[in-house]
């Protein structure tokens, strides 16, 4: 059936059609940036201008931006190359981050450990998925500290993270804070100079920063790194020395120039996106309450994005649920992952200690700029009833390894 509501936004969000035409425009022409040619200069003057462009819109300068093929190669190259580099100058092997990471920091921190001889140092979270920031202190003083990562704000339950008090903590430890931004650029004010200079940050504390472009209109497959000029990375990917010989290859002009489209015009709108989208949100979840008293929602006692609403809804499969309102047209998610077809708990509701059947109860919905009022009634409709033939059918009890 075809899906009439989208909220999943967090996944991913629909491309913004600004940014489809300037990809469409900067496709059209050849040229290889690196070429010294009439032709590849021109895709030089397009992708310069879409770098210009970019770090305005996340306040960093335009030498600092290094583009990757999204947020997961993003965030591996900030968190692998800053420990690396970090091991060959200082021989330091741990690594601090908190338990509730998105997947693309916590398979890349377990293939580390296994590869690098990398030692995680994991910071608990509280019942909001708000990191401990006393213990966040302790790990990051400690002497074999090399690195640390943090989100900025949660993936699945969407919570805000003390970022400055985590990066100033950094900076009196002298570790160096890579800050996975993907799912909050765009969405909340994000500024990488302010950041810095309110966390005193220099050559330590906060410096890389991740971003994605499909998470706020651009297109899927385009990312980007930020990474201060004093900071010193181990490339992952050899071969032509480009972007300061932190990512070599060809670049993609055009996906940067749509990139560049999308982050501008989520930054121009993000108060009012924010107020209306947190507008929705407490309706819904008002709706939510009233409908099914049992419900849980996540995080409520934290700064949340503003389009995120998670829910535990108790005695009822997560996957059981996602699926009937897919079939009502209505696409969400569970926030889980799912690995061969069985249901995995969430982490995230694990590390904040809500039990194993919450965390296989869990419902994410995110809302985003093509979200409106009737797809919010649509919801309100929809979910009790799928709600009461997700309990009736049970929890799944098959162990999952």
């Amino acid at each position: 059936m075809r899906v009439g509501v989208y909220l999943d936004h967090a996944a991913t969000t629909p491309l913004r059609p600004e940014a489809r035409e300037a990809w469409l425009e900067a496709s059209a022409a050849a040229g290889n940036p690196s070429s010294i040619h009439g032709a590849g200069q021109a895709a030089r003057r397009v992708l310069e201008d879409a770098r210009e462009r970019l770090a305005t819109a996340l306040d960093c300068e335009p030498i600092e931006i290094v583009f990757t093929s999204g947020g997961t190669e993003s965030v591996n190259l900030g968190v692998s190359g800053l420990f690396r580099s970090r091991r060959e100058t200082t021989g330091r092997s741990a690594i601090v981050a908190p338990v509730a990471e998105h997947h693309a920091t916590m398979d890349t921190l377990a293939w580390l450990h296994a590869h690098d001889a990398a030692e995680v140092e994991w910071v608990p979270v509280d019942r909001d998925a708000r990191i401990d920031l006393d213990a966040w202190r302790a790990a990051v003083a400690r002497e074999d500290t090399a690195v640390a990562t943090l989100l900025a704000a949660n993936n699945e339950v969407g919570t805000v993270q003390p970022v400055i008090e985590a990066a100033a903590a950094c900076v009196g430890a002298g570790v160096p804070l890579h800050l996975d931004a993907v799912g909050a650029f765009g969405h909340v004010p994000l500024s990488f100079q302010a950041l810095r200079r309110d966390s005193g940050s220099v050559g330590a504390g906060l410096v890389a920063l991740s971003v994605a472009a499909h998470k706020l209109g651009g297109p899927v497959g385009m990312g980007a790194l930020v990474v201060a000029r004093q900071a010193v990375l181990e490339p992952l990917v050899h071969g032509g020395g480009q972007q300061r010989g932190l990512r070599a290859g060809t670049q993609d002009a055009a996906g940067a120039a749509a990139f560049a489209v999308a982050a501008e015009l989520a930054v121009a709108e993000i108060e009012f996106e924010a107020e209306r989208l947190r507008a929705l949100r407490d309706r819904l979840e008002a709706g939510v309450r009233a409908a099914i008293p049992d419900a849980r929602v996540s995080a409520a006692g934290a700064e949340r994005l503003p389009g995120h609403l998670h829910l535990v809804l108790p005695g009822a499969q997560g996957d059981s649920l996602l699926l009937l309102l897919d079939l009502a047209g209505i696409a969400v998610s569970t926030g889980s992952a799912c690995q061969a077809g069985v249901p995995e708990p969430s982490h995230v509701v694990l590390a904040m200690g809500l039990g194993d059947q919450a965390a296989r109860s869990a419902l994410r919905l995110t809302l985003g700029r093509t979200t409106v009022d009737a797809d919010v009634d649509a919801v309100l409709a929809a979910l009790p009833d799928a709600y009461e033939r997700a309990r009736r059918a049970g929890m799944a009890t098959r162990e999952v390894h």
